[in-house]
Formats: C-alpha cells, structure tokens, sequence
C-alpha cells in the first residue's frame, strides 16, 4: 500500500500549474472597471506592473518556504513550521469549510453561466452542468494526478494561445480605434479621483494575481523541488503579466472606455462587446466560449492543489485520519480530492455562496501575508544553506509585506464588518482545535 505521494510533476506542468491557478474570470471581470475607474493607460500599466511585481516577490519567497519544506500542503506547513500547528489549522479550517469548496462553486457557476450565453441554459441546468464539471475533474484527478496533469497542460495551452489570439487578431486586424489610448497619461473626463481609482484598481489587480501559492501545496509530488517550484513560480508570473497587459491594451484597443460598463456586474455585456468587435454578430458567443475554457482550466487547477491541504492535515492529525488515505491503485488523495468536490457541489447547488466568500477576502490576505513574514522566524532558527534562497532578501518579503499590508488597509476599510466577521469565523475554530485535536497533536510529537 502507497503511503506516501509520488513526485510526478515537471516543470512544464508547474507552470501551467501556476498560469491556470491565477489566469481565470478575473481577467474578463476586472481590466474593463480598473481602465474606467483610472481614466489613463499609463496607470493601468502601472498598476499591473506593481501587482505583477509584488506577486512575483511573493512567489520568491514561496519558493524558499517550499524549498526547506518540499511536501504537500503549501502555506499550511510553512505556517505549521514557523507559528506551530494551532495556526496552521485555523489557515487549514478556513480553506477547508468557506474558501476552497466556495471558490471552486464560483468557477463552476461563472463556467455554467457563461455557458448559458452561448447555449441558453435554465437556472436547474446551469446548476447541473456546473457540477457535473466539478465531479468529472475530481474524477479525473482522482484517476492520477499525471492525468490530471496532462488535463491542465491541455487548458493551459488552450487559454494561453486563445488570449494571445485575442491580441494579434485585435491589433493585427486593424478593427480597433488606437485613439483609445489617448490620453495616455492624464486621466479623462468622467475618471475617478485618482488616489480612489489607484486603490480600487490595486485590489482589483492584486485579487487577478491571486493564486500562484497553489503550487506549492504540491510540492511533495514536484520533481527535483528545489529547482523546479521556484523556475516554475517565477516563469509562470512573469508569463501572467505579460498577458495580462497585452489583453488589457488589446481590450482597450477595441471597446472605448465609454463604452465599458460601469460595474463588474456587467462583465457579459463587455464581454459580448468585446465578442463583437472581434468576430461579429456571433461574437459574444464565441468570447463566451474563450471564457468558458479559461474557467474550466482554473477549475482543473484548483481541484488538484486544494485537497493536499486536507491530506497534509489528516497526516498531522488535525484532520480526520482517513482522509490522508493514499488510493493504492492511482497514488493520489482520493478522499481529500472527494471531499472537496462534494462540497463545492452543495454549494452550487444552494447558489448562495458569493456573499459569505468575500467575508474571507481579508483574513485570506492576512494568512498570506503571515506566511511570507515566517521566512523571517525561519531564517532565524536556521541559517543553514539551502539549494535555493530568496533573491533581495530582505527587500523581497518586506516589498510584498508592505503591499500586502496596503491590501489589508484597503479591505478592511472598504468594509470592516466583513473583514472582521471573516476573522471571527476563523477564530471560531481555536476551540474546534483544542477539544479535538490538540491532544492528538501532543501525542504525536
């Protein structure tokens, strides 16, 4: 009987690991408002360009944590490693029960409903299709991971060259007007005030990031980690950020800003704006369609990082022990992988899931954000030499701390009810820890 998880990834699938974790709705969603709000080119380059950067710091660090510890479970073990296992249970508590089933629905009813532009579906049937998705990449996962691999390869590849498609035939057909750029740097009229747009824009930009820390809760199943999960961090952003300025300049290039709708809300009738100038009267449909793909690799992604948490977990005792079962015939966590299906598709099911996410947003940050700052405890409790050390340290964490802390700023500004709510519910979870699990902790050590 397997008892441990195979390393089975390359570099190749790293990547697309990271490109389709990151690269999903949020790039049909947020350039439109992020380019209304700003009013000006330069600073919507700007803003991806900072985003890009702090996330490309984040990443650096990520990939020393996974460096000194290359096992399943991603920022649950650096958190368990750097402020104990009470901790890291309240970041495994929280993804487990709210984050991980909720953003997974979320993918599969964007998927679903996006689908419905194309083929018009009923309120039952989008519910349908959305969890039959959910299950079937469960299943595929469940099968082995180097199947479920080869299944985001695919989607990567697919989303990638469909965006970049967007581009060249954008610019290349000459159907846009290039008088949208104009002005380039002051903002135009009707623009909000720019510190607002800067703030606003920044929390738009840092959620499309959002998403290349899944990687490492593979790191137990990497080939040769400690070379491959920081190239593949690293490649992986620097290919986010480019395509996401080129879509963006390339949807601005073809829809006035005039014409963009004035709230996130509206992201299928920009779609199907931009759908038009593209392709015509079909167009919306066939932009549904690219949109479709690109959640469907986000969703692939997902389910195959998110339950090594739940594994990492049960194997440490603060989880149910079963579900750190290894299937002995496909090597992979079957019942973690199960259970998050089954509850991602509850919650499609009950449709109402949007409203209790966003009260997480917040002590979700936070935990990043504890979890690039344990790269200081654990330099300090060893200075032994790794294969792979953090470039600019200590520039490189305090940098991303710092706009990470502007994130939590502008959260818990924007709406501190919901922040601190989300931070309650996590809470609630420390008397979850010391009547059930404290004590199996304790023995164990």
């Amino acid at each position: 009987t397997q008892v441990e998880l195979k390393r089975q990834l390359g570099l190749s699938s790293a990547i697309a690991l990271v490109i389709s974790g990151v690269i999903g709705l949020g790039i049909f969603i947020y350039p439109a408002g992020m380019a209304k709000s700003l009013g000006s080119p330069l600073w919507l380059l700007i803003v991806w360009g900072v985003m890009g950067l702090a996330a490309l710091c984040g990443a650096l660090c990520y990939g020393e944590l996974a460096t000194r510890f290359p096992e399943a479970g991603g920022g649950y073990v650096y958190l368990r490693e750097a402020y104990g296992p009470r901790i890291a249970f309240l970041y495994g508590w929280m993804l487990l029960l709210v984050l991980d089933p909720g953003l997974t629905a979320t993918l599969a009813v964007g998927l679903a409903s996006y689908s419905s532009f194309i083929v018009g579906l009923s309120p039952l049937a989008m519910k349908i299709l959305g969890i039959g998705t959910i299950l079937v990449l469960a299943g595929v996962n469940i099968l082995g991971l180097r199947l479920g691999a080869r299944v985001m390869l695919l989607l990567t590849l697919l989303k990638v060259g469909l965006l970049l498609f967007i581009v060249f035939w954008g610019f290349g057909s000459g159907i846009g007007d290039w008088n949208n750029f104009t002005p380039f740097v002051a903002q135009r009229p009707g623009s909000d005030a720019l510190f607002a747009a800067l703030a606003g824009a920044s929390v738009a930009g840092f959620f499309s990031f959002a998403g290349w820390w899944d990687l490492t809760k593979l790191a137990g199943e990497v080939r040769s980690p400690a070379k491959n999960l920081p190239r593949a961090l690293i490649l992986g952003l620097l290919i986010i950020t480019v395509v996401y300025i080129l879509t963006s300049a390339a949807f601005l290039y073809l829809v006035p800003l005039e014409s963009v709708p004035a709230d996130e809300k509206s992201a299928q009738t920009f779609a199907a704006q931009v759908g038009l100038a593209l392709f015509g009267q079909t167009g919306g449909q066939i932009f549904s369609s690219i949109v479709v793909i690109s959640a469907l690799g986000s969703l692939a992604a997902y389910i195959m990082a998110a339950p090594r948490v739940y594994y990492a977990m049960a194997r440490d005792g603060l989880f149910i022990k079963q579900i750190a079962a290894i299937h002995p015939r496909f090597g992979t966590p079957a019942r973690a992988i199960a259970l998050q299906a089954l509850l991602a598709s509850l919650l499609v099911a009950v449709g109402t899931f949007d409203a209790i996410i966003a009260y997480f947003f917040f002590v979700t940050v936070l935990f990043i954000a504890l979890t690039v700052a344990a790269i200081f405890v654990l330099r300090r409790r060893s200075r032994d030499n790794e294969a792979y050390r953090t470039p600019g340290y200590p520039l490189t964490p305090l940098f991303f701390l710092l706009i990470i802390g502007a994130m939590l700023f502008l959260l818990a500004s924007n709406n501190p009810k919901q922040a601190f709510l989300g931070v309650g519910v996590v809470v609630l979870g420390v008397p979850v820890y010391h009547l059930l699990f404290r004590e199996k902790v304790i023995s164990s050590q």
